[in-house]
């Protein structure tokens, strides 16, 4: 789902250079980003030098945040937990420390004490729009959609941009609205002006046109997004998931090297066992497991994750608890679908249809969500279309990254 991992691209260049924006730099430019010359100071220089800036360390916590979900290092949760408990003791109940803190939970997936952050955060803040994206985030992943957009909304009122209109694109997918969704991603391009947030939305742009069945469209998109960023990974991902989905399995297979290279995310390592399978091949999960046990050290609770991919290639059994604990934390559409699925794997069809109606229940247009859909429907002597393009064998490159 888009925003487990949302916006992690938005002001990479800035997460990766741990900088201040500097006096000079433009109204507009309200993100931290890489500045030449004399005038760029990085953040922890800054610190060194103002120590009492608890605005400084609540954004250092926001950015190592960032820099756990850019690099796959879980060890940066660890760092932001620091940098956010500095600022806390230097101004508790700060709306900045608060947003902090409601990042770091939203990274580790506890999107109800996000929630509490981030609305205490407004509270004493009404106009922080971080605080509303971040309200916006947690509120999507419990399935409270309303909530979502009226954040969402109060975000576009405040400071309209790419993190805005981003966000803003995924509530109108969830709700089935692709062409609106397009809009809103295109809106973000046009608005982007740093590399990394450029290749971030034309990389969403990629995402809508693969899951619409427009390869070539999608292609070209995750192109253009690396022509703005090369080290943009989740683009070199989409050209990889492209190529398998078109057939094209050597040269996927050989992107999926580059890829899980930099970035051995538990996702891009499933869709990479997935198309060597497809390709004939033995599929390798050690270093998803040894992935697995780092994000759990690190405090990261991924139901999710582990539930749809032992119910596609391990333990039914298993990816049914996964799939009923992730949906009693997180009641959500992809958490529905997870549920009915493993269900359905486990071979108990009859329960699992009322979680597959509720994860279509909104018109999302998501090809993996009707698929299994569909298929439960079918197992049960229902009449049920299958769309004939989708692929069984690939499933995770079916799911929104």
């Amino acid at each position: 789902m888009r925003s487990l991992a949302l916006f992690a691209g938005l002001a990479l260049l800035g997460a990766l250079a741990l900088t201040v924006v500097s006096f000079s730099a433009p109204p507009s430019a309200q993100r931290p980003v890489a500045r030449a010359g004399p005038v760029a100071e990085t953040l922890r220089d800054r610190l060194a030098r103002l120590p009492g800036d608890h605005r400084g360390w609540a954004r250092l916590a926001s950015q190592y945040v960032d820099q756990a979900r850019v690099t796959g290092d879980p060890s940066y949760y660890t760092k932001a937990e620091g940098a956010i408990a500095r600022a806390a003791a230097l101004r508790p109940g700060d709306d900045a420390v608060l947003t902090g803190q409601a990042a770091l939970a939203a990274g580790r997936h506890e999107f109800a004490d996000a929630v509490r952050l981030a609305e205490r955060a407004t509270r004493a803040n009404p106009y922080g729009a971080a605080a509303f994206g971040v309200l916006a985030d947690a509120k999507t992943q419990l399935g409270d959609l309303r909530g979502a957009r009226r954040a969402v909304d109060r975000m576009l009122e405040l400071r309209p941009g790419v993190a805005a209109f981003a966000r803003a694109s995924y509530a109108a997918e969830l709700r089935g609205d692709q062409a609106k969704a397009r809009e809103y991603l295109e809106l973000a391009e046009r608005d982007a002006w740093a590399p990394a947030d450029v290749a971030y939305a034309r990389y969403y742009l990629g995402e809508l046109a693969l899951h619409s069945g427009d390869l070539a469209t999608a292609s070209r998109r995750y192109a253009q997004a690396l022509r703005a960023y090369p080290a943009y990974t989740p683009a070199l991902a989409g050209q990889a998931r492209a190529a398998a989905l078109g057939g094209r399995l050597t040269e996927a297979l050989s992107l999926y090297e580059k890829v899980v290279e930099r970035l051995p995310l538990p996702q891009y390592l499933i869709e990479q066992g997935e198309t060597r399978l497809k390709a004939g091949l033995p599929a390798d999960w050690t270093l998803l497991g040894a992935q697995r046990e780092l994000f759990r050290a690190a405090g990261v609770r991924d139901d999710l994750t582990w539930a749809e991919f032992e119910a596609d290639h391990g333990d039914p059994a298993l990816a049914v608890r996964h799939a009923r604990a992730e949906y009693a934390r997180h009641p959500n559409l992809v958490a529905a679908d997870a549920l009915a699925w493993a269900l359905f794997r486990a071979g108990r069809p009859a329960e699992a249809l009322p979680y597959a109606r509720k994860a279509t229940a909104t018109g999302w247009r998501n090809p993996l969500l009707a698929y299994h859909r569909a298929t439960i429907q079918r197992a049960l002597g229902r009449p049920a279309e299958v769309d004939p393009g989708f692929d069984p064998d690939l499933p995770a490159l079916a799911r929104f990254s």
